[in-house]
């Protein structure tokens, strides 16, 4: 039944208000009709009943009818007020109107007119009701999808952002509205893809394909790779202005999976070259090393100090350049080879501390300061050996990056499932600009680096099935995280 409130403290028209209204109630328009005699008993009453649609009149014993409408709408939310007056003059009605009335109806009306002002009244209250009940199933949809949900203005501007989108951008859904989305948090450049694909939404236009950009989250440099369907809702302003909506989806994973699997179909292709080529390149290589050393101590036997001195230093360019050529073969040879790994206890203390005793004089030549906090627990079951190389290549890698000196920390704990290891320098870090290529074979930043080391690096972990991640500052340094679970 439709509940009615009326506030009236004259106790002979409330009654009749009443029967009026109990006598049109049929079917599924019955009304319940409850009665209060000033402003104070109808607060009371809408908190603790509610009600659909209030009867009130301007003039009660505490107070104004109009200053009531406020009070008793927020007292029960999607519901109406009409009032009720012996006399209104057009600024009292625009008055009422403004306050929040439904309608003003005049005393000495007709019963079929209170009856039908209170079922339009209704009908908007149930209609509200409905809309709230929409809007509250629609953001609870909206918000639980495991995807981003946008909605931007005719200038751009987020009117709509989802938990997902939140979480991906690191802000509340709330803080992001009213800002502009692509300058916001979508990479420079991409930003004229994206307002193409927006303006072609906003006529009701699709772009050839979805549109794929990177997402830069606030307080991450590394930005997370988004695809996104666009598509208009109709006009939105008077001047015919459309919002565009926006669902997007995290391809980051994928796609460094899709270039990791690529990496590892080249690698498998280059594997097979390489084992074939590696005795023919080393008989050469020893030849060229076996050769220089006897050169060098023909050398020797030279007179002339001068000429002696000039003569063996290029030698030793030529025996290191022999040696890098050896040792990237070496390397790529043990990236590309297919090899299984042992499955035993390794910890990670005693692993740790036989690195940085290794590294430790290279790390007082260059001024780096070492901390080590490994705690008893961090264990892992994989391949020592192999384990070993991961954390031998970080920290060479961790001090070749402090040039000038700086702070080394290797830290390693248990977790639920696993262990966790981070290697942090205080470098100058990595430009964001090649960051997604670090692992990559060949790719480095070093005059005379090999650009082996992290793909190695990232070969081991994934044979152990784990999980390696880089994390970067400019100006303040590198952090390299290393996941490994309990079992592989």
């Amino acid at each position: 039944m439709s509940r009615v409130l009326i506030v009236d403290d004259n106790a002979d028209l409330a009654g009749t208000l009443r029967d009026v209204l109990v006598s049109s109630s049929e079917g599924d328009e019955a009304f319940e009709v409850d009665v209060a005699e000033c402003g104070k008993d109808a607060l009371l009453h809408a908190r603790a009943r509610g009600f659909d649609v209030a009867l009130v009149d301007v003039k009660l014993p505490d107070g104004s009818g109009v200053d009531l409408i406020r009070p008793l709408r927020e007292a029960s939310p999607n519901s109406e007020v009409v009032l009720i007056t012996g006399f209104a003059s057009m600024e009292a009605a625009i008055a009422a109107l403004r306050a929040g009335a439904f309608a003003m109806i005049l005393k000495s009306f007709r019963p079929d007119e209170l009856v039908t002002t209170v079922r339009q009244a209704m009908t908007k209250a149930r209609l509200q009701r409905e809309r709230e009940e929409l809007e509250r199933r629609y953001r609870a949809v909206v918000d639980l999808t495991d995807v981003l949900v946008l909605a931007l203005d005719s200038s751009g501007k987020v009117v709509l952002f989802n938990r997902k989108a939140a979480e991906v951008a690191g802000v509340s859904p709330e803080s992001a509205v009213g800002r502009d989305f692509v300058r916001a948090w979508i990479q420079k450049e991409d930003h004229a893809r994206l307002d193409e694909a927006i303006a072609l939404a906003r006529q009701g236009k699709r772009a050839s394909s979805d549109i794929e950009t990177g997402f830069v989250a606030t307080g991450r440099e590394t930005p997370r790779r988004i695809r996104w369907h666009l598509g208009g809702a109709g006009p939105a302003s008077a001047e015919g202005d459309a919002v565009v909506y926006g669902i997007g989806i995290d391809v980051t994973e994928r796609r460094a999976l899709e270039k990791r699997a690529a990496d590892a179909e080249a690698l498998s292709a280059m594997g097979t070259l390489a084992l074939n080529l590696a005795h023919e390149i080393r008989n050469p290589l020893n030849a060229a090393k076996l050769q220089l050393h006897l050169l060098a101590r023909d050398v020797g036997k030279l007179e002339g100090e001068e000429t002696r001195t000039a003569l063996l230093r290029r030698s030793e360019i030529v025996g290191d350049e022999i040696a890098r050529l050896n040792r990237l073969l070496t390397e790529f040879l043990e990236l590309a080879r297919p090899r299984g790994i042992a499955r035993e206890p390794v910890h990670f203390g005693e692993l740790v501390d036989s690195v940085l005793s290794l590294e430790r004089e290279a790390a007082e030549a260059r001024g780096v300061r070492i901390v080590r906090d490994v705690a008893a627990g961090a264990t892992a079951l994989g391949d020592g050996e192999k384990l070993r190389q991961v954390v031998l290549n970080l920290v060479v890698n961790a001090l070749e990056a402090m040039k000038d000196g700086g702070v080394l920390t290797v830290r390693a704990a248990p977790t639920p499932d696993g262990m966790v290891m981070s290697i942090e320098d205080t470098g100058p870090g990595i430009d964001s600009a090649v960051l997604g290529q670090v692992f990559d074979p060949f790719f480095t930043t070093k005059e005379a680096g090999t650009g082996l080391g992290l793909s190695i690096v990232r070969k081991i972990i994934d044979q152990h099935r784990g999980d390696v991640r880089l994390e970067t500052v400019a100006g303040k340094g590198t952090t390299v995280r290393v996941w490994l679970p309990k079992k592989t």
